[in-house]
């Protein structure tokens, strides 16, 4: 793909977008770089860009005239239905996203693309780490926070691509193709930017859109939607299921041992002996598992990570336990499904810090589950007054409405006895008070390690 002095339109400065204008600028290409921030606002990311000359900026208003522009790069937090993405559609202007740049700029390593709702961090560290530990040159990329791109001119055909694929990335590929694809579950999130659930479950779809015969996907089976779309699929299907004996694929027996029904049948270990726990977990290692086997990694190999793997940072991460309260950092909890699944992994008394970026998405079920061991309430963000005026409506005795992590913190170990968990699953995205999840789990760590 040569892109030496072709016009490059870069929508949307962000990580991803950092990465992507010094690749361009490596190769020669004349890059607009342009966002809807002002100067002001970028002025941090801008400094990481400030030697680099074949680059013009485009701040605070899109532009005008596009009628020059090659190609149009946009950051996954931009939206494809924006009047200006739709202007450069009808002029007939390639629209790609990052993942699709690196892919076809890529010396042919073997991608592995991972997706759904929840636990896609959880799955991709933990194969990352199955194939380092086999030895393989792995990178870990894509919505886990390293940039696809940067592994560009690193990464080879003896390479594997560990990606953990957004809808927001999916929706701007075009012939990004993974030799395994997974698509772990689906529930309701991202609907300020999809709108309906069609248009979700459609973007996370586009995953096996360009995958073959020969190529593997892997899925869950328990989760109807997935069933559902599967049929779809035109690679070789792989299912796994912790409720159901399967005929074939990766499955939990009746003496809870995790079996591998693939060609021949093998049971690789009892789920007692993951060091991950809870359901969600479980399904986060079937999955592992059927990546890795269907990549013909050795099973020993496998059984050894999935014994030893540690929780991901912001993944119901363990902070400190003071005066026996337990606080956990489940930052990552982005969505109402996904703090639902870290609230069922403890049996004690909760205290739920939650809130957050309103993404329209539905609290009831979440509080109909919480109303089973969450003691207490602590909101923040956007949402806080939403979930607030629902908790009530369920008979929510215990509600704090915050400021801030640190008063949340405060107020949490305030009215914690011992033996109690405060949990900070925030069931909503962080960008209306920090700059990513990342943010808010460290500001939340912070908070806990300076309480006296």
């Amino acid at each position: 793909m040569n892109l030496e002095n072709k016009k490059i339109l870069l929508i949307g400065l962000a990580k991803t977008g950092i990465s992507t204008i010094k690749h361009l600028d490596k190769l020669g290409a004349s890059i607009i770089v342009n966002d809807i921030k002002d100067k002001e606002k970028l002025s941090d990311i801008l400094k990481e860009l400030e030697n680099l000359d074949n680059v013009e900026y485009i701040l605070g208003y899109h532009p005008e005239n596009v009628d020059d522009i090659d190609m149009a790069v946009v950051s996954p937090g931009v939206p494809l239905d924006l009047p200006f993405i739709l202007k450069l559609k009808s002029k007939n202007i390639e629209i790609i996203g990052e993942v699709e740049l690196a892919y076809r700029l890529s010396n042919n390593p073997t991608f592995i693309g991972i997706t759904g709702t929840n636990g896609k961090t959880t799955t991709t560290s933990l194969v990352g780490e199955i194939f380092k530990k086999s030895n393989v040159d792995t990178y870990i990329v894509g919505n886990i926070g390293n940039p696809v791109i940067d592994t560009v001119g690193v990464a080879n055909e003896k390479s594997v691509l560990v990606t953990e694929l957004s809808s927001f990335q999916l929706e701007s590929i075009d012939t990004f193709k993974p030799r395994v694809s997974a698509i772990l579950n689906f529930t309701e999130d991202h609907l300020n930017r999809h709108h309906t659930m069609e248009n979700y479950i459609e973007a996370k779809s586009r995953i096996f859109m360009n995958q073959n015969s020969e190529d593997f996907c892997i899925l869950n089976y328990d989760d109807e939607v997935v069933r559902e779309i599967s049929k779809d699929i035109k690679a070789k299907k792989i299912f796994f299921s912790r409720k159901k004996q399967l005929e074939e694929g990766i499955y939990l027996n009746k003496d809870n041992n995790i079996v591998i029904d693939i060609n021949d049948k093998v049971v690789l270990l009892n789920k007692e002996e993951l060091s991950l726990p809870g359901n969600h977990n479980l399904e986060n290692c079937m999955a592992a598992i059927g990546i890795s086997y269907v990549s013909n990694v050795d099973r020993e190999v496998i059984k050894d990570v999935l014994k030893s793997f540690a929780a991901v940072e912001h993944r119901q991460e363990f902070v400190k336990n003071l005066n026996g309260v337990m606080f956990v950092n489940d930052s990552k909890g982005t969505n109402p499904d996904s703090t639902i699944k870290a609230i069922q992994s403890y049996k004690r008394p909760i205290i739920l810090i939650a809130g957050g970026m309103d993404k329209q998405s539905n609290f009831d079920e979440l509080l109909d589950v919480a109303k089973e061991n969450v003691k207490a309430l602590v909101l923040l963000g956007e949402t806080a007054s939403k979930i607030q005026t629902i908790a009530k409506e369920k008979g929510f005795k215990e509600i704090y409405k915050v400021k801030d992590m640190k008063e949340a913190v405060s107020i949490s170990y305030k009215i914690a006895n011992k033996e109690d968990v405060v949990l900070l699953s925030p069931a909503c995205a962080s960008w209306d008070m920090y700059k990513s999840f990342e943010v808010r789990g460290n500001d939340f760590k912070d908070n806990v390690h300076n309480l006296k």
